[in-house]
């Protein structure tokens, strides 16, 4: 980037100092937010404030003029390290953000080709993430679902089922408490999960099996037919809740299709590794950040069990899938009273 362009960064981002009209609470941050979106407000001692702005797109190419950006082989994703630690993302058809080098703003333009839905789904989870991480944060890329009071969460790659096997409990009367972002804070004792946005993002033929209201969903964007559903109170929890289990899901490559379901605890350094696997953000590779990740995953083994799931991906016998899981959370709390005893 040359001189001119670093100027040209700070000065609009200085000027970005407008009080903002909505304040919000999601994954447990304080959400200051010139825009309206579909959160609930902040609960009592929010882990961190951060800023989201809009500006016009001038403000954008002024930023990160000089700036290589990186794009992956055929991917409509750009992304954008600047001198001064802010980082730049575009998603082609969505919008582009410009994250603070602290993680206390992020600047946000949506393009007039996406809805206001998928828009906000990359803000409130790509974008938002380089925000979290900048602000000491370590997000997993999980979906959770609520059982008795506490969290049991799916860890794993796009594609290997977390949502829908998550959309099955919902069916069965659970609430879903996060999909795709994780936000987890450890204490003395035991590791608590912050709510995500109230919504689920599921294929036509899953949401219509399993929440009967697909054509209330908006498409994700343009290249994918996964859709972007709200859920009401009654199938989501706004409210942290305590950890219970940790399943990490193995990969559809990996299971037959006629496979029974097992689940196998981990060792506390496979455990560590598939946390490590499943950050939310690989983007951010400074070693403050490594450091921090590290230390923080290993705290996370020691607090919370992590157990490696193989089930076959037939998506109607994902009921099956959700007893089994429930039977086996019930066998470990019954091994735990005993050790405990």
């Amino acid at each position: 980037m040359t001189g001119s362009g670093a100027c040209a960064m700070r000065e609009p981002a200085a000027a970005l100092t407008g009080a903002c009209p909505h304040l919000y609470g999601v994954y447990g941050i304080a959400l200051h937010s010139e825009i309206p979106l579909a959160l609930p407000g902040p609960e009592p001692g929010e882990l961190a404030r951060i800023e989201l702005r809009t500006a016009p797109a001038p403000f954008f190419s002024d930023a990160i003029q000089g700036v290589p950006l990186e794009q992956l082989s055929g991917s409509w994703y750009e992304f954008g390290r600047l001198p001064d630690r802010s980082s730049y993302a575009r998603w082609t058809g969505v919008g582009e953000f410009l994250v603070s080098g602290d993680g206390r703003q992020v600047v946000c333009r949506q393009f007039d080709v996406a809805t206001t839905e998928s828009f906000h789904v990359y803000l409130l989870g790509q974008a938002l993430s380089f925000a979290l991480v900048k602000s000491g944060f370590e997000p997993l890329h999980a979906t959770v679902v609520v059982i008795d009071g506490e969290g049991v969460a799916f860890l794993g790659e796009s594609r290997f089922g977390k949502s829908s096997l998550a959309a099955s409990f919902l069916e069965a009367g659970y609430k879903m408490l996060t999909d795709d972002l994780l936000m987890l804070q450890a204490t003395t004792s035991r590791v608590l999960a912050y709510p995500g946005p109230p919504r689920i993002k599921l294929f036509p033929k899953t949401a219509r099996r399993f929440l009967s209201d697909a054509a209330a969903g908006i498409r994700m964007n343009p290249d994918t037919e996964k859709l972007i559903l709200p859920l009401d109170p009654k199938r989501s929890c706004s409210v942290p809740v305590p950890m219970k289990a940790v399943y990490s899901l193995a990969g559809p490559r990996e299971v037959f299709r006629k496979q029974a379901v097992r689940s196998e605890p981990l060792s506390p350094r496979r455990a560590f590794l598939e946390l490590i696997k499943n950050t939310f953000n690989h983007r951010i590779l400074d070693a403050d950040r490594l450091e921090r990740q590290l230390h923080q995953t290993a705290r996370l083994v020691g607090l919370m069990p992590v157990r490696k799931l193989s089930f076959p991906r037939v998506w109607n016998q994902l009921p099956s899938v959700r007893e089994a899981i429930i039977s086996d959370l019930g066998r470990q709390a019954l091994k735990a009273a005993a050790c405990g005893d």
